[in-house]
């Protein structure tokens, strides 16, 4: 059986008195592709800080690769392959596209001169980005501000891959250049994880979907599975699903990769 690249045991999470991670334990295998979804507020871009270690855990232990990372900063986690993208892109705005992939792979995967460039480079050929790499990042639009986020976690050469709402805003062709680009991270064997409001997008691409609210799981299993779930309807009814959940088309890559 192989071993897990991420395990998360009992984790909690608390500020004050609200609870945004509640005894949260599971696993993602190398190669994974899993989806989170859940309300506003579940605790879900938490979580991913709890994994990436932007926050540190109340209680419970985080593992990758079989090493305990729970006291490791962000910087650490990432330099041993923990990558993450953001809901608001953060690029340096004074900056050229390359010259923010070059900084991605120089200060988050501590790597320098040729390896440094030719990551900057590979990142922007799999963000689909190498024609505005001379580009200044203030001129990019929703679409390639998203793009040029995904390339600079790519430029860490991450093992796993935190994707936080990267559809979001965009049209349904946008989202189906997004999902090819995430499975060709996953053809590579990079693990993911997504979390995402746009379902659609999950169910073209994940095998595994885990439903998060209040900072609890409430659902884990296939996105037919999840999406079927009593409890999981009912965490979304009134909000962003007006039509039955199954009934969502996934949204695919285009085969012209347009």
């Amino acid at each position: 059986m192989t071993s897990p690249l991420l395990e998360l045991d009992h984790v909690t999470k608390r500020f004050g008195r609200v609870v945004i991670a509640e005894n949260l334990s599971f696993t993602v295998g190398p190669g994974d592709v899993v989806g989170i979804v859940g309300p506003n507020g579940a605790g879900k871009t938490s979580l991913f800080g709890l994994i990436s270690g932007d926050l540190s855990p109340g209680a419970g232990q985080i593992s990758f690769d079989g090493r305990p990372v729970t006291k490791l900063d962000a910087a650490a986690r990432c330099r041993l392959g923990i990558g993450r993208t953001y809901q608001v892109p953060r690029p340096f705005t004074d900056m050229t596209v390359f010259e923010n992939v070059l900084v991605a792979a120089q200060q988050g995967g501590a790597l320098r001169r040729k390896a440094s460039y030719a990551a900057a480079v590979q990142a922007l050929e799999q963000a689909g980005m190498t024609g505005e790499a001379n580009l200044p990042a203030a001129r990019l639009g929703l679409l390639q501000r998203k793009r040029l986020e995904l390339a600079r976690a790519l430029a860490s050469r991450p093992r796993l891959l935190l994707l936080d709402e990267v559809a979001a805003g965009l049209t349904d062709p946008e989202v189906a250049q997004l999902v090819q680009i995430a499975a060709g991270v996953r053809d590579r064997g990079v693990a993911v994880i997504w979390i995402e409001h746009v379902v659609r997008a999950l169910t073209g691409i994940v095998d595994r979907l885990i439903c998060l609210a209040s900072g609890r799981f409430i659902a884990d299993g296939t996105p037919a599975e999840v999406l079927a779930s009593a409890s999981v309807r009912e965490v979304f009814l009134g909000t962003a699903y007006a039509a039955p959940l199954e009934t969502l088309a996934p949204v695919a890559a285009r085969p012209d990769g347009g």
